[in-house]
């Protein structure tokens, strides 16, 4: 999903930043039990957890908010990320926020591979987005005066029925990010239509993601089952409406190793030129990102019983997961295209 729509970039001119001194929520803001959602990759959901979970619970005790994270098959539509939750009081969410995005950028730094200006991705309902914007953009605009961060709206994504969530890109330094979210928090605590509670990180149950990978494959993925009586499963099932361009091929069973078991599915044929693009563009890019192998089979070698090709995807098992969300964003995308134009046609 692009960011890229609406938005104002702060000057950055090497001069000292402007002070800071944002009006806080008020005292029955702080108190009242609110929720922000962000996106992060598997590998950042790990550093999140720890091992045996030690990080996420430490986070939990030292600032007092609850962490949830959605199923590691439970990415935000149109991407390969999954949701994390933050639930509380606002004090208790800003800190577990900051160590959230302290460890993270430590990680970085120790891979030596960090970037002064980090983004962060929040998720906002559509309906509280004006409420950050502003009259005019003023809002956002004073946000990005007062941070001295890059603050991005998306377009609401049309591509999911029922689906009204937006990305809110936040970019800069940590303390940067901190103070943005500082204050895109106090407005949402102040905004009558932002819902101060979910029950799960991954709220979409009922919504038709239209070809999205959890409502196609139909096998399972293995997720930590983390100890109810500190913070609850890591999110609910999800499982969606399949659709016409996808099928599910098989359910291996059994554990996985490092290399993952091999996953077949069917995709519709008339959705496979979507999927390899223009001299192969799209399913390279695929690959690039994903780190894994894809196979597609040759015209006529379809899937048993049905007019599907076939689609073989190898490698580690969080490759073939991303490999398959792109995939299947690249039918789903197919798919509203010629609905679109069969529509018109009809008309």
């Amino acid at each position: 999903m692009d960011s890229t729509d609406l938005g104002y970039s702060p000057p950055h001119d090497g001069g000292s930043k402007p002070s800071f001194h944002p009006d806080s929520p008020s005292a029955d803001d702080k108190e009242r039990t609110t929720h922000i959602r962000f996106l992060v990759s598997n590998t950042a959901a790990g550093s999140i957890i720890g091992k045996g979970g030690s990080t996420i619970t430490e986070f939990q005790s030292q600032s007092g908010a609850r962490i949830q994270l959605s199923r590691n098959h439970e990415f935000f539509p149109g991407t390969p990320d999954r949701i994390i939750m933050l639930s509380g009081g606002f004090s208790e969410i800003f800190k577990a926020m900051e160590l959230i995005l302290d460890k993270l950028l430590s990680e970085d730094e120790d891979n030596h591979d960090v970037d002064a200006r980090t983004k962060v991705r929040l998720i906002v309902p559509n309906s509280s987005c004006g409420a950050i914007i502003g009259k005019g953009g003023s809002t956002i605009k004073s946000f990005i005066e007062e941070s001295q961060a890059d603050i991005k709206i998306s377009p609401q994504d049309n591509n999911y029925a029922g689906f009204t969530d937006r990305l809110v890109t936040v970019t800069g330094s940590l303390e940067e990010q901190m103070r943005a979210i500082f204050l895109i928090m106090s407005k949402l605590a102040e905004d009558a239509h932002y819902p101060q509670s979910l029950n799960s990180p991954f709220p979409y149950g009922g919504v038709n993601f239209s070809g999205f990978p959890a409502a196609s494959v139909g096998y399972m993925i293995p997720s930590v089952a983390y100890n109810a009586t500190n913070y609850g499963p890591n999110g609910i099932g999800g499982r969606h409406t399949s659709s016409k361009g996808a099928t599910s091929a098989r359910s291996p069973a059994g554990p996985t190793d490092a290399q993952g078991s091999p996953v077949t599915f069917g995709v519709a044929d008339e959705h496979i030129g979507a999927v390899v693009g223009r001299g192969g563009r799209n399913i390279m890019e695929i690959t690039q990102i994903s780190g894994a192998k894809i196979k597609i089979s040759d015209r006529g070698d379809f899937m048993s019983g049905t007019s599907d090709r076939k689609v073989t995807i190898t490698g580690a098992p969080e490759a073939i997961r991303t490999a398959q969300a792109l995939i299947m964003q690249r039918v789903s995308a197919n798919t509203e295209s010629v609905n679109i134009f069969l529509m018109k046609f009809e008309y």
